[in-house]
């Protein structure tokens, strides 16, 4: 399947023509515009909102490997800029979206079956992130290795993703990953329901924006506490890209931006992530409090330091993840 299966092809003109007319016009292919752009269905990346999907079309190359296309935009309203760059985090976002996508178009995984990230890493290049006068479009080769299948059908995998901007690699990456029919996920969760009706804790007060990186309250996804290093997970679940639509957890991706803004707390200054490295232990539930811990960690080389973050549920870790950012010194 391509997504030129998806692309307009509609008559430039609303004038009506007979029956016999536009029949010969559509065999001629006049009128006709199929390399107009589109972004995939938004049911194949698990989104709700068009206007949150970041892949255009795709392309099977061989039973392991597909190339992906993406766009990201000059301005998000949650993927801000970061010092004039495109935010590192929304090539987390394209990543976990083309996994998706090809489980779906490609590896056969129904609609309606449910994904569980074990795991989700990147790394960027920072010149290359540079926000330009369009909007940057990106490339990506995407190869799956460790396919697990059951009676046919996929059950677990990791991929692996090198997203490119005019040829060049702006970032490479890659998640493990679990799926389960709604039959299966419905016994693993239990009491919780798949649709997200289930109960949740009071919103709690965020920390100032600014001392997370963040311009507006909405945005922030941590509370104070009376310990140093230490917060509330903070989780709104009317949030609109966070929470794009009905879950019954935290989505990765709301943790993965709580270790960027713990890491942001813990330096004092805000920071392009270079690389993040997180593993998903458990899934964080919305009916209790999940507390974030974060401390410095060596940067593993000149010029980087890093910020090492972890998430606790009822004294379980939940989640882990290693945020390296530039020194301020560099």
């Amino acid at each position: 399947m391509s997504a030129s299966t998806f692309r307009a092809e509609r008559l430039t003109s609303s004038a009506p023509f007979s029956q016999d007319e536009t029949a010969t016009l559509a065999e001629k292919g006049l009128f006709r515009h199929p390399s107009l752009t589109t972004t995939v269905p938004k049911e194949f990346v698990h989104r709700a909102s068009v206007a949150e999907v970041m892949l255009t079309d795709w392309q099977r190359r061989d039973s392991s490997h597909f190339a992906v296309a993406a766009q990201w935009p000059r301005g998000h309203s949650f993927f801000t800029a970061v010092q004039g760059c495109h935010d590192p985090l929304i090539a987390a976002e394209t990543i976990r979206q083309a996994g998706v996508l090809l489980c779906h178009a490609e590896l056969g995984v129904p609609l309606g079956h449910h994904f569980l990230m074990r795991n989700l890493n990147f790394s960027v290049h920072p010149g290359r992130l540079l926000v330009g006068s369009a909007p940057a479009s990106i490339g990506l080769d995407v190869t799956f290795f460790d396919t697990k299948r059951h009676r046919g059908r996929l059950v677990a995998g990791r991929i692996e993703a090198v997203l490119r901007r005019d040829g060049h690699a702006v970032a490479t990456g890659g998640a493990s990953f679990t799926c389960a029919s709604p039959a299966v996920y419905r016994r693993i969760r239990g009491r919780q329901r798949p649709d997200g009706g289930c109960p949740e804790l009071p919103l709690a007060a965020p920390l100032p924006p600014q001392s997370v990186g963040r311009l507006l309250p909405m945005d922030v996804v941590l509370s104070p506490t009376e310990e140093t290093g230490r917060w509330q997970l903070r989780t709104d679940i009317r949030h609109p890209v966070l929470f794009d639509h009905p879950v019954d957890h935290v989505p990765g991706m709301a943790l993965i931006e709580a270790a960027r803004q713990a890491t942001t707390a813990t330096l004092g200054r805000g920071s392009l992530p270079l690389s993040v490295e997180t593993d998903f232990m458990r899934y964080v539930e919305l009916d209790a409090p999940c507390f974030i811990e974060a401390r410095r960690v060596s940067g593993g080389e000149p010029g980087r330091e890093a910020v090492f973050v972890q998430g606790r549920q009822a004294e379980d870790v939940v989640f882990r993840s290693t945020v390296t950012v530039a020194s301020s010194t560099a």
